[in-house]
């Protein structure tokens, strides 16, 4: 028996995949009834990595046959548009509905031939080393990129008999299921220091009789709010710098995710970031992003923000630590969310919704006492989920390597012609 901490046998016959499996077979669509209920499966329904697919949503035929992939029960389906095949959006068909299923047109459908076990293909397929192979090969524009059906064609993949086809997946899925129980304690520990995290905002958000005072954003400023700067990047460096919005983090903002602009330094020396500042995201696709806050540690270089970010300067840095404190708190998240606009999918909040959000204020010496306490906690709490994230990552590296010592005799490309095609 090939235990999976051994390679497949160098006897092994390597075939094209094209022999072990019938790629995007054309359905019979006139021996189904339209009235017939199938398993529909758009994208969002096979998960990223795991295998799993989710065919709980039903439809009647007559009004999936068109516009979809179909496929049926046993079917490999291996998602081939970008970024889905590069995270892994593959599984093997299960628990269709009378043994059919329509879905995503960006689904290609491997049926595996007499003989071939189709856990083996799924587990061969989505293996990081294919994936990368298969996104190297891939056609199209950016943000658009397939991978084409002769890639897969040509692709080679060892095919011992069924037997042992089933040992192998069995003892793969033994592992893999030890590790999925690893990573799904790992998230639950991430949920609750989640939840902790929370509390301890929640906590130092002030007392439940509401005995401290409460003031406005705008009331406890020293300037006026400011926007940054919208202008097309230079495609050569240039002396001025600008953030892009993702370099916004918690943690403060990551001067390395930066663009240069086609401008000169002084007429931007008035949105130039200074240590101290603080940053709120005024627009995103994604409300849990929006409104998001980020302090400015000291510079570099000089650089400026965009105008995806606006800027607040406080009367006091003990101020600034304050509010940096309290606004991933579910108190300030609730008023950012109710102030959010909604223009074409994008959510945005402007300056005097910021400036309208109420805050607690206690005294100076207590607002010290209590950034400190949460500091120190949430140093703590930083500390695990670097430990957890650490371990999710090795996870996920072990769980490639099973995959990859499976399929050891495997040559490492497709053949030329299949790159050409």
């Amino acid at each position: 028996m090939n235990a999976v901490g051994e390679p497949i046998a160098g006897t092994t016959r390597v075939v094209p995949l094209i022999e072990a499996v019938e790629l995007n077979p054309r359905p019979d669509r006139a021996a189904l009834s339209d009235s017939l209920e199938v398993s529909f499966i758009p994208m969002a329904a096979v998960e990223a990595g795991s295998g799993r697919m989710d065919a709980t949503a039903i439809r009647r035929f007559g009004e999936v046959k068109k516009g979809y992939t179909t496929f049926r029960e046993g079917d490999v389906l291996f998602a081939k548009i970008t970024p889905c095949m590069e995270n892994g959006k593959m599984a093997v068909a299960l628990g269709l509905r009378n043994g059919v299923g329509c879905g995503s047109t960006e689904f290609h459908v491997l049926r595996p031939r007499p003989g071939v076990d189709p856990h083996y293909v799924y587990h061969f397929v989505s293996s990081a080393r294919l994936r990368a192979e298969a996104a190297h090969h891939m056609t199209g524009a950016v943000g658009q990129k397939r991978v084409p059906a002769a890639f897969l064609e040509r692709c080679e993949i060892p095919l011992p008999d069924l037997d042992e086809q089933r040992r192998i997946v069995a003892e793969l899925e033994k592992q893999l299921s030890r590790l999925d129980e690893a990573v799904a304690n790992l998230k639950r520990v991430k949920a609750s220091l989640s939840r902790y995290r929370a509390s301890v905002l929640a906590d130092a958000a002030g007392p439940a009789d509401g005995a401290w005072p409460s003031c406005a954003i705008g009331s406890v400023l020293r300037e006026p709010i400011v926007n940054g700067l919208s202008v097309k990047e230079s495609q050569t460096p240039t002396d001025v710098r600008a953030l892009r919005l993702s370099s916004m983090s918690e943690a403060g903002l990551d001067y390395g995710d930066h663009r240069f602009l086609p401008l000169q330094p002084s007429a931007v020396d008035d949105i130039v970031v200074c240590e101290g500042d603080f940053f709120v995201s005024r627009g995103n696709g994604s409300l849990a992003l929006v409104g998001r806050g980020s302090t400015a540690q000291a510079p570099p270089f000089a650089v400026i923000f965009p105008d995806t970010m606006m800027r607040l300067r406080f009367a006091d840095i003990d101020v600034t630590r304050w509010v940096a404190m309290l606004w991933p708190s579910r108190l300030v998240r609730r008023q950012i969310e109710q102030r959010v606009k909604t223009t074409a999918g994008i959510y945005k909040i402007a300056q005097p919704q910021v400036a309208s959000i109420s805050i607690p204020l206690p005294p100076a010496s207590e607002r010290e006492r209590i950034v400190a306490e949460v500091d120190r906690r949430l140093s703590i709490v930083r500390e695990v989920e670097a430990e957890v994230d650490a371990n999710l990552k090795r996870a996920q590296a072990l769980r490639q390597a099973v995959l990859a010592k499976a399929f050891a005799d495997r040559p490492s490309d497709p053949p030329r012609e299949a790159a050409r095609a």
